[in-house]
């Protein structure tokens, strides 16, 4: 069996479809729509869809001459920090995800790698993989507030928009310090 399988399914986690129902006849089609609680760790860095959040899946199960073909969407929040200042970003996604799952023993398995495309598991698919790379491949590496966020001073630290209009922070090279000091002598 393939390293990336798991050796067992269960029909019953909200992640498994079973395709049972749909019969293996090039051009059927069902419907999906559920609601399922988001797995661990579905992020990037900065930003990522908290585990246990509401994702909405609306998907269509096409049999297909190989196997199942299942496309649709995934919609759900994301929270993460913004890159530049740090405060937190809560949005929403709408992620396009598109996978075929080959049956066992089809052409597919001799014409393609094993990780190119899905593996039915009898009448399931395992949609966690797929799902996962499209909604971590949709997120920003550098997520930010808003596009024009200017970020926090370096020296300080505050936010760039609660800071005066002239603030800055002198900075002396230590080389020319002793300079610096005959001009305020001077003053």
């Amino acid at each position: 069996m393939p390293k990336h399988l798991p050796t067992h399914l269960n029909p019953r986690s909200p992640l498994v479809l079973d395709t049972r129902e749909l019969p293996r006849r090039p051009g059927v089609l069902r419907a999906v729509n559920r609601t399922v609680a988001a797995p661990a760790d579905l992020g990037v860095e900065l930003i990522g869809v908290p585990e246990g959040a509401d994702l909405s899946l609306d998907l269509r199960l096409e049999s297909v001459s190989e196997g199942v073909l299942v496309s649709g969407t995934v919609t759900g929040p994301v929270e993460g920090e913004c890159g530049r200042c740090l405060r937190p970003i809560t949005d929403s996604l709408v992620v396009p995800i598109q996978e075929l799952y080959a049956y066992a023993h089809s052409t597919t398995d001799e014409t393609t790698d094993e990780d190119e495309v899905g593996r039915m598991q009898g009448d399931l698919i395992d949609l966690e993989p797929a799902l996962r790379d499209a909604v971590v491949l949709a997120l920003p590496t550098n997520p930010v507030c808003r596009e024009d966020c200017p970020g926090l001073c370096p020296e300080c630290g505050v936010h760039w928009d609660e800071l005066p209009a002239g603030h800055s922070h002198e900075q002396v090279d230590p080389r020319w310090a002793g300079l610096s000091q005959l001009t305020r002598q001077e003053e």
